[in-house]
């Protein structure tokens, strides 16, 4: 033990006379108290922030400051600092359209699209110039996505302002843009993701008369559109613009209705003539028609159909017809005056569509249209059997029928299948081996012989019904050779389905 003592005592008088043994004992006792102060300060530091976000939390009673509104609805930023950082936002995007921008830092922002595109395909995009024609829902996405993707130069048309109705759709408004243009609503939030993107904005409405002028080349270099997107849901400007764009030989993509639709899974792009169950685009495809224009324009459209539980569209309440007529109740001539009910997201996937054809064909990519209907060849056949059976009715009514003429062409057969009659007998509702046939006895002298050596048909359009085949043998010996009046033949709701497709076809006639 007293050993153990003496050994201790040694060992301890060396430490006290060894310098570099105290330095490193003095050092370690340091660090231990410098560990002990930063945790301690940490931890203080921490308890200070909770206590300070706790106290920041208001009791229940305690009133609430809300921000103050503008007229529109939208909330006014507090001391200006929005529009401040717009202002920032909008010079850096000048000076990047002048050049002052790393072109790296694009070419990060791109890569993603530019691995997809490779980097030919993505310098054609950058080098586009796409037209934009409706800011609302569908255009919106679809104009968001192609400045994301790099596209070099985007027109923006459309006259409405955001409302506070548009933020369910709208890709980028946001309170504080509702009462502003659209087109500037796009412009400004756009150019805080992409600055470098040139924008063209027309806070305007389209129209025929100002097509040239609305779809010319860009200003500043003389480059044509290399697309147009036709994003708009009035049918008589959406008519204007795709026959101008087909007329013109402008590469024109449009969107059909996305009002009361809600499975995207139904979905598709083709061509105008395969597009189907969707109103707006049977009006847009009939009227197209008229002016000469069957096919050859790709849409985005929905198959889906209406059905019990579904959303419709919402019926004009009964004092506003009181008030007068119904097409001088809305802002501006021709456009909607009842509620479409829209679920937010069928816009965006309409648009993102758009976005996505335009995209692949400027840049080359791959891609394939649905099938079009294909049924020239039926309409042909329908032709032939219809002139034959004018030649049979003209024969019994005692005229040489022997090389008469029909003011009925290919064109005509496929407007009045397809748009008059739907691609269905209306007496059965059949869509196969269809044919047109007179729906009455004609009265009078239906052919006209006062040129010499010209007999030619009076037979009109809306004459016309669309039946089978077996329908039609049956309708031409009871009605065209036996006399009997449609309404001895068929039950009321035949004929009266067959008078109110005729007033339809006489409305859209005006514009043939």
């Amino acid at each position: 033990m007293s050993s153990w003592s003496s050994w201790l005592a040694e060992r301890s008088s060396e430490i006290a006379s060894s310098h570099r043994v105290q330095l490193g004992l003095t050092a370690a006792v340091s660090l231990g108290i410098g560990v002990s102060t930063v945790i301690g300060l940490q931890n203080a530091r921490r308890w200070y922030n909770v206590y300070d976000l706790k106290e920041s939390i208001p009791d229940l009673e305690t009133p609430h400051d809300v921000e103050a509104i503008n007229e529109f609805g939208g909330a006014v930023p507090e001391e200006d600092a929005e529009r401040k950082d717009d202002e920032r936002s909008a010079a850096l995007a000048r000076r990047a359209r002048l050049g002052d921008y790393d072109e790296n830092l694009i070419l990060e922002q791109l890569a993603r699209n530019r691995v997809f595109l490779t980097d030919e395909g993505l310098a054609k995009l950058r080098k586009a110039f796409v037209v934009v024609v409706g800011c609302g829902g569908v255009g919106s996405h679809a104009t968001a996505a192609l400045a994301r993707s790099g596209c070099g130069k985007i027109r923006l048309i459309d006259f409405d302002q955001v409302t506070l109705s548009s933020l369910n759709r709208h890709a980028v408004a946001t309170l504080a843009d509702v009462g502003t243009p659209k087109v500037l609503c796009l412009q400004r939030r756009l150019q805080q993701i992409t600055p470098w993107t040139h924008f063209d904005c027309r806070n305007q409405l389209f129209g025929e008369k100002s097509a040239e002028a609305q779809l010319a080349p860009w200003e500043s270099d003389g480059q044509k559109p290399d697309y147009v997107i036709d994003a708009i849901d009035n049918i008589d400007s959406k008519v204007a613009l795709l026959h101008y764009c087909h007329t013109n030989g402008l590469p024109v993509i449009s969107s059909m209705g996305a009002g009361c639709k809600s499975d995207p899974t139904r979905v598709f792009i083709g061509d105008i003539s395969a597009s189907t169950d969707d109103p707006l685009s049977r009006s847009t495809r009939r009227k197209l028609r008229m002016r000469g224009v069957k096919d050859g324009i790709p849409v985005v459209f929905s198959s889906e159909k209406t059905g019990p539980g579904k959303a419709q569209l919402l019926p004009l309440p009964e004092d506003e017809y009181a008030k007068g007529s119904v097409g001088e109740l809305g802002v501006l001539p021709d456009f909607r005056v009842r509620i479409l009910p829209v679920l937010g997201t069928m816009p965006a996937v309409f648009g993102l569509c758009v976005a996505n054809h335009v995209m692949l064909d400027i840049t080359g990519y791959p891609h394939d249209y649905l099938a079009s209907k294909s049924r020239d060849k039926m309409y042909d056949g329908i032709l032939g059997q219809l002139q034959s059976l004018e030649e049979r009715t003209a024969k019994h009514h005692g005229y040489d029928s022997v090389g008469i003429r029909m003011p009925v062409t290919v064109d005509d057969v496929g407007y009045l299948v397809e748009e008059v009659w739907h691609g269905r007998s209306a007496v059965s509702g059949l869509g196969s081996r269809l044919a047109l046939i007179r729906w009455r006895k004609p009265e009078g002298d239906f052919v006209d012989m006062s040129t010499p050596g010209q007999k030619v048909d009076k037979l009109q359009l809306d004459e016309l019904v669309c039946m089978t085949k077996d329908e039609m043998l049956k309708h031409e010996k009871e009605v065209l050779t036996d006399g009997k009046a449609p309404e001895d033949v068929y039950d009321a709701k035949v004929v009266e389905l067959v008078e109110r497709r005729w007033r339809e076809e006489r409305a859209f006639r005006v514009h043939r």
